[in-house]
Protein backbone atom coordinates (compact mmCIF):
# COMPACT_ATOMS: atom_id res chain seq x y z
CA UNK A 1 0.00 0.00 0.00
CA UNK A 2 1.68 3.10 -0.83
CA UNK A 3 1.84 6.10 1.55
CA UNK A 4 -0.37 9.44 0.70
CA UNK A 5 1.91 12.94 0.84
CA UNK A 6 0.87 14.44 3.69
CA UNK A 7 1.92 17.83 2.36
CA UNK A 8 0.74 17.72 -1.07
CA UNK A 9 -1.56 20.23 -2.41
CA UNK A 10 -4.76 17.87 -3.13
CA UNK A 11 -3.85 16.64 0.79
CA UNK A 12 -4.09 20.26 2.22
CA UNK A 13 -7.30 21.42 0.11
CA UNK A 14 -8.89 17.84 1.78
CA UNK A 15 -7.93 19.14 4.84
CA UNK A 16 -9.30 23.11 4.22
CA UNK A 17 -12.27 21.31 2.97
CA UNK A 18 -13.11 19.19 5.86
CA UNK A 19 -12.65 21.77 8.12
CA UNK A 20 -15.08 24.30 6.44
CA UNK A 21 -17.98 21.65 5.42
CA UNK A 22 -19.60 19.48 7.62
CA UNK A 23 -21.42 17.92 4.77
CA UNK A 24 -17.58 17.05 3.44
CA UNK A 25 -16.50 16.04 6.71
CA UNK A 26 -19.83 13.89 7.21
CA UNK A 27 -19.16 11.86 3.75
CA UNK A 28 -15.43 11.27 4.72
CA UNK A 29 -16.92 9.36 7.67
CA UNK A 30 -19.42 7.05 5.97
CA UNK A 31 -18.81 7.91 2.51
CA UNK A 32 -17.79 5.52 0.01
CA UNK A 33 -19.57 2.50 -1.00
CA UNK A 34 -19.24 -0.08 1.88
CA UNK A 35 -19.39 2.09 5.37
CA UNK A 36 -23.35 2.08 5.17
CA UNK A 37 -23.42 -1.61 4.34
CA UNK A 38 -21.24 -1.61 7.26
CA UNK A 39 -23.40 0.62 9.86
CA UNK A 40 -26.76 -1.46 8.57
CA UNK A 41 -25.44 -4.52 9.68
CA UNK A 42 -23.99 -3.32 12.86
CA UNK A 43 -27.79 -1.71 13.67
CA UNK A 44 -28.60 -5.24 14.48
CA UNK A 45 -26.11 -5.44 16.99
CA UNK A 46 -22.30 -6.39 17.84
CA UNK A 47 -21.17 -8.83 15.30
CA UNK A 48 -17.77 -10.67 14.42
CA UNK A 49 -15.70 -9.80 11.73
CA UNK A 50 -16.82 -13.33 9.76
CA UNK A 51 -20.68 -12.56 10.57
CA UNK A 52 -19.75 -8.98 8.63
CA UNK A 53 -17.77 -10.63 5.78
CA UNK A 54 -20.70 -12.96 5.23
CA UNK A 55 -23.37 -10.40 5.41
CA UNK A 56 -22.02 -8.31 2.82
CA UNK A 57 -20.20 -11.23 0.64
CA UNK A 58 -18.92 -9.13 -2.34
CA UNK A 59 -16.28 -6.61 -0.36
CA UNK A 60 -12.86 -8.18 0.02
CA UNK A 61 -11.38 -8.88 3.05
CA UNK A 62 -9.09 -6.49 2.54
CA UNK A 63 -11.65 -3.51 2.20
CA UNK A 64 -13.50 -4.71 4.77
CA UNK A 65 -10.13 -4.25 7.15
CA UNK A 66 -9.71 -0.96 6.36
CA UNK A 67 -12.88 -0.18 6.28
CA UNK A 68 -13.53 -1.16 9.90
CA UNK A 69 -10.12 0.16 10.69
CA UNK A 70 -10.73 3.82 9.45
CA UNK A 71 -14.71 3.52 11.02
CA UNK A 72 -12.72 2.49 14.22
CA UNK A 73 -10.01 5.49 13.95
CA UNK A 74 -13.33 7.88 13.22
CA UNK A 75 -15.15 6.60 16.27
CA UNK A 76 -18.30 5.65 14.68
CA UNK A 77 -17.57 1.92 15.27
CA UNK A 78 -15.80 0.22 18.52
CA UNK A 79 -13.53 -3.04 18.43
CA UNK A 80 -13.64 -5.67 21.02
CA UNK A 81 -10.47 -8.25 21.50
CA UNK A 82 -11.07 -10.96 23.85
CA UNK A 83 -7.35 -12.56 24.68
CA UNK A 84 -8.28 -15.96 23.72
CA UNK A 85 -7.37 -18.69 21.13
CA UNK A 86 -8.41 -18.21 18.81
CA UNK A 87 -8.18 -14.75 18.66
CA UNK A 88 -12.57 -13.41 19.56
CA UNK A 89 -12.80 -9.82 17.87
CA UNK A 90 -16.06 -8.24 17.74
CA UNK A 91 -17.21 -4.77 16.13
CA UNK A 92 -20.38 -2.37 17.52
CA UNK A 93 -21.44 0.71 16.76
CA UNK A 94 -19.78 3.35 19.11
CA UNK A 95 -22.03 6.69 20.70
CA UNK A 96 -20.98 8.52 17.43
CA UNK A 97 -22.56 5.65 15.02
CA UNK A 98 -25.47 4.94 16.30
CA UNK A 99 -25.85 9.64 16.75
CA UNK A 100 -25.01 9.12 12.14
CA UNK A 101 -28.09 6.88 11.70
CA UNK A 102 -30.68 9.83 11.67
CA UNK A 103 -28.39 10.95 8.72
CA UNK A 104 -28.04 7.99 6.74
CA UNK A 105 -31.99 7.29 6.99
CA UNK A 106 -32.38 10.79 5.12
CA UNK A 107 -30.36 9.69 2.33
CA UNK A 108 -31.76 6.89 2.01
CA UNK A 109 -35.25 8.73 2.17
CA UNK A 110 -34.10 11.12 0.16
CA UNK A 111 -32.76 8.83 -2.19
CA UNK A 112 -36.08 6.58 -2.77
CA UNK A 113 -37.83 10.21 -3.59
CA UNK A 114 -35.59 11.12 -6.06
CA UNK A 115 -35.47 8.04 -7.56
CA UNK A 116 -39.40 7.56 -8.15
CA UNK A 117 -38.98 11.19 -8.99
CA UNK A 118 -36.72 10.49 -11.56
CA UNK A 119 -39.00 7.71 -12.62
CA UNK A 120 -42.24 9.78 -13.04
CA UNK A 121 -40.28 12.43 -14.74
CA UNK A 122 -38.85 9.68 -17.35
CA UNK A 123 -42.01 8.01 -18.13
CA UNK A 124 -43.56 11.34 -18.46
CA UNK A 125 -40.96 12.04 -21.28
CA UNK A 126 -42.29 9.03 -22.96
Amino acid sequence: MSLIKQSSTIQQNKKIALNLCPVTYTLEKIGGYWKPFIIYHLVEGVKRYGELKRAIPAITEKVLIQHLKQMESDGLIIREAKAVVPPFVTYRLSVAGLKILPVIQAMAQWATDDMEQSTSDHLAAD
